[in-house]
């Protein structure tokens, strides 16, 4: 199994993200599946902030995700969706896109996120893009639009066979990241994480990120300020307080700390703001 998916709890899984549907190959189960991994485990790099090592092998993704009930960014997210997908017998195949939202320039491919296949039709699923993420896969055909939860997305097709997802906002329509038709594993999905996790230019490093899409709303935490997007366009921010981030972790994003990462993270907040 690529995805070590041999190795999964499945059952554990599925009460994490409180799903108690069918499962079955077939599109109704993957969108449930995404829906529900999305609402339930939140984005954040705290393992990054803390300047821990982050492990992708299925065991330990577990242990945190489920186990732990802690959120996690892409490679984490994605290596564990795919686990799933795979133990239930979807055809998966991992990918890697270069984020085009908010960019000034052209940025390295950083970012992973899966293709499945059903009855013959590539979808894109993504469980770990965090605040702008689709809430349920998108076919990947040209001109291909679709509403989630008040969220317009679109799919363009480039040259190179490069798939592009884009977000319709009050603006018109935005690029949020593209990716090649080139088959991507696990090993290479350690590769980027090395990056995202170490290199002094990766947004992750030196800093606490959390994200949460939604229907209607969502919230991004990011250098210490918190902005809440809804889909009419408004948004708003504020600082957190280094006093108030752990709780704004827990009852907004849903992560939950153990007594030893908890003053981690305050402290780490503290320098953060005095250095501002």
């Amino acid at each position: 199994m690529i995805w070590s998916s041999e190795e999964l709890d499945l059952d554990a899984y599925l009460a994490r993200i409180g799903y108690a549907g069918p499962v079955a190959v077939d599109l109704e189960t993957l969108r449930a599946l995404q829906r529900a991994h999305v609402a339930a485990i939140p984005f954040e790099n705290l393992e990054v902030a803390l300047g821990r090592h982050v492990p992708l092998d299925l065991k330990s993704l577990q242990a945190k995700l489920v186990g732990r009930r802690r959120g996690g960014y892409c490679y984490e997210q994605n290596s564990l969706f795919a686990a799933v997908l795979e133990r239930i017998g979807f055809q998966v195949a991992g990918r890697g896109a270069r984020v085009r939202a908010s960019a000034a320039r052209r940025r390295p491919v950083t970012h992973a996120v899966l293709v499945v296949t059903v009855d013959g039709e590539p979808w894109l699923a993504d469980t770990g893009f965090g605040g702008g993420g689709i809430l349920e896969p998108v076919r990947l055909r040209d001109g291909v639009v679709v509403e989630q939860g008040g969220w317009t997305y679109g799919i363009s097709l480039e040259d190179e066979g490069i798939h592009v997802l884009r977000t319709l906002g009050p603006e018109g329509w935005a690029d949020v990241y593209a990716f090649a038709p080139q088959t991507l594993y696990p090993e290479d999905f350690t590769v980027m994480n090395h990056y995202s996790s170490t290199h002094p230019q990766s947004r992750f490093v030196g800093q606490v990120v959390a994200q949460k899409p939604g229907p209607q709303v969502r919230h991004a935490l990011l250098r210490g300020e918190l902005s809440v997007s809804h889909t009419n366009g408004t948004n708003e921010r504020r600082r957190v307080p280094p006093g108030e981030l752990i709780s704004v972790l827990d009852e907004i994003f849903g992560i939950e700390l153990d007594a030893e990462d908890a003053p981690r993270l305050r402290a780490l907040s503290e320098q953060s703001e005095q250095s501002r």
